[in-house]
């Protein structure tokens, strides 16, 4: 396992803010939500955490790529999340390694719905998601105790994804 990035306080600080657009409400109305989104046809819908990927699949919208971990709010969960093609990587708590990169490049090539099942943490991989969906995708992900965050891929997104990533700590193999 190689670890490529990992956060620095000074980002920890920064990522407790929305990273999108902040869409606070119930599972119902942040659904709701969802599913206007799924109407505009984005190329990709991209899920990021258990509790998001799950209230997608419960209101039958198939996210095309899910990133879980198997937790939620630090607590183990039984993920009920079905999709036809199954990719397990390693990403420790505050990192973003190698393989689960290229997991996520790989998935967004492909046509095959696909869940990433992390050992570690999926949080920061939001940001890798970002990078490699094709423009006007969405990402998704869960705001504790708030709402969801939607986050529309574009050249600006793309760009503020890269900068986060120069300012993480570079690390060798590990």
């Amino acid at each position: 396992m190689s670890v490529i990035y990992t956060i620095t306080p000074e980002l920890r600080v920064k990522f407790r803010e929305p990273f999108g657009i902040l869409v606070k409400g119930t599972f119902d109305q942040t659904m709701a939500k969802m599913q206007e989104v799924k109407k505009q046809k984005p190329p990709k819908i991209i899920s990021v955490g258990d509790v998001v990927s799950k209230n997608l699949q419960d209101y039958n919208i198939p996210p095309d790529l899910v990133i879980i971990d198997n937790q939620s709010m630090r607590n183990k969960v039984q993920s009920s999340i079905n999709t036809s093609n199954v990719v397990r990587v390693k990403n420790p708590q505050g990192t973003i390694t190698e393989e689960a990169v290229e997991a996520i490049r790989e998935s967004l090539k492909n046509s095959e719905q696909t869940r990433i099942v992390v050992d570690g943490e999926e949080d920061l991989l939001t940001l890798i998601a970002v990078l490699y969906a094709p423009e006007n995708s969405v990402v998704v992900y869960g705001q504790p105790y708030e709402g969801i965050v939607l986050v529309k891929v574009s050249p600006e997104k793309k760009t503020e994804v890269s900068k986060f990533l120069k300012e993480m700590k570079k690390r060798s193999k590990s």
